[in-house]
């Protein structure tokens, strides 16, 4: 049975992201049923307080950074082939790296399943780590090849900085949990591994594309060189403010640059000579093949890059090998 995706409530998620006000507006220019959960701390809750605003039995979960295709309104989802407690995630395309993956795109997510999962900061702490800091490892996820967001996690230095550094942590660890084992690339899932370096290299040409990779090559560094601190923080947004307010943004205070949306001013020469500075570590003392591009080289990138297809428009992440393109 294909059913369309209008049938189903849209639930735009908010927290504290810079233009998620004008994405929503935006949202409703497509979308005028949508409806909105702002504020709530936690992932896992996040998604608890969308499903309980939810009135059909999936919801359409679209995270505040994303501007929305207008075509996601035209499709159908095939009740026959997506089983009740099956997430469908559409990848959504990253401004800073071009990068297309599941990170940060919509989902369509049965209420139910949102109801009865345990993740992030609801995990067990004596539970599988896997589930402290991702959905994807509680929840049976299935991921489409088309893509219906533009992800736009940049509009701040501080959303662009959180967003790297979250990624530079979760693409270092292997199947949710930290490698300490080296060399680290034998260790990942290569995939990962490429999204990693693309992340630790790729973005001087975006807005905030600097603070995207400082944050990236940050995250990465404490994560598997900063033995004492501990990788789960990544999912607390308290934390990341707070590190951003006491430890990140005064270190770089200046007049080089001011951010029009915070007002935020701050040295963008001694920015770039801390991204270096952490690209060097991560090279000599991981391995990493980090590259030091300028704006004119991650232009070059995203114009070239092709990323990689799903070998079928239907199949779950842990079943996926990619072809090579001819």
């Amino acid at each position: 049975m294909q059913v369309p995706i209008t049938e189903y409530d849209v639930v735009f998620i908010s927290y504290d992201e810079p233009n998620a006000d004008e994405n929503f507006a935006d949202l409703l220019n497509k979308c005028p049923w949508a409806k909105r959960s702002h504020g709530v701390f936690g992932s896992d809750a996040a998604h608890k307080a969308a499903a309980n605003l939810s009135e059909t039995e999936r919801f359409v979960g679209i995270d505040a950074d994303n501007i929305v295709d207008p075509d996601l309104f035209n499709i159908t989802i095939d009740t026959e082939k997506i089983k009740d407690d099956w997430v469908i995630s559409w990848s959504g395309k990253n401004d800073v790296n071009g990068l297309v993956y599941g990170n940060g795109g919509i989902k369509c997510w049965p209420k139910k399943v949102v109801e009865n999962m345990r993740t992030h900061e609801a995990s067990n702490p004596e539970g599988p780590e896997r589930s402290h800091v991702e959905f994807c490892w509680d929840v049976h996820y299935v991921q489409m090849n088309n893509i219906y967001s533009h992800v736009h996690n940049n509009s701040s230095p501080y959303q662009a900085y959180r967003a790297g550094f979250r990624e530079g942590v979760k693409m270092s660890l292997s199947e949710g949990k930290k490698v300490l084992e080296r060399p680290l690339k034998d260790h990942l899932h290569y995939k990962n591994y490429n999204r990693l370096l693309v992340w630790l290299s790729v973005g001087a040409d975006a807005e905030n594309g600097l603070w995207a990779l400082y944050g990236a090559r940050l995250g990465c560094y404490k994560t598997n060189l900063e033995h004492d601190w501990d990788w789960a923080n990544v999912r607390d947004f308290v934390w990341h403010t707070k590190f951003w307010e006491n430890e990140i943004a005064p270190q770089f205070k200046g007049e080089d640059i001011t951010c029009p949306r915070t007002g935020y001013s701050y040295d963008k020469t001694k920015l770039i000579t801390e991204i270096q500075k952490l690209g060097r570590a991560l090279r000599n003392d991981l391995g990493l093949n980090v590259a030091e591009m300028d704006a004119l080289n991650s232009k070059f990138f995203k114009e070239v890059y092709i990323n990689p297809i799903r070998t079928a428009p239907l199949i779950r992440e842990t079943q996926i090998e990619y072809e090579v393109f001819k």
